[in-house]
């Protein structure tokens, strides 16, 4: 498995919990690899840091959204898949140390799989201010 389908594996589990906005989150994990019959060591650590990760870090990823939407919007207004692929492509900018321009691309593929006419759209201008704020450029 390739590190671009380990991360839809995780963009799936993060849109999951989004949904059920559960307190238990290793349980969710330990169901959702059984549930998908992951068992493979590399996935299912790439999976679990992603989860903890995003869930850890949750209120400072929440903020760096909210900083790069215009007035008209909230985080609120924003679709639970776009947020799911947010906070993704975020933490691993921000705490991997991924390169931008790779997980841009990559946040934008899953946006536009996944999400709605204008996802692909919103998800590159909002992850571009999110560099700009990160003073990653």
């Amino acid at each position: 498995m390739n590190r671009t389908e380990m991360r839809e594996l995780a963009f799936k589990l993060i849109y999951s919990l989004e949904i059920q906005n559960t307190d238990n989150i290793e349980e969710q994990i330990e169901l959702y690899l059984q549930q998908n019959e992951i068992e493979n060591q590399k996935v299912v650590e790439y999976v679990k840091d992603i989860i903890l990760g995003i869930n850890n870090n949750n209120v400072e990823i929440e903020s760096i959204i909210k900083n790069c939407l215009t007035e008209k919007w909230t985080i609120e207004r924003i679709s639970k898949i776009n947020l799911s692929i947010l906070k993704l492509a975020i933490y691993e900018i921000k705490y991997k140390d991924i390169p931008y321009k790779a997980e841009i691309n990559e946040a934008v593929e899953l946006a536009k799989k996944y999400g709605e006419d204008t996802s692909s759209k919103f998800i590159n201008g909002a992850l571009a201010t999110v560099v700009k704020q990160l003073k990653l450029v």
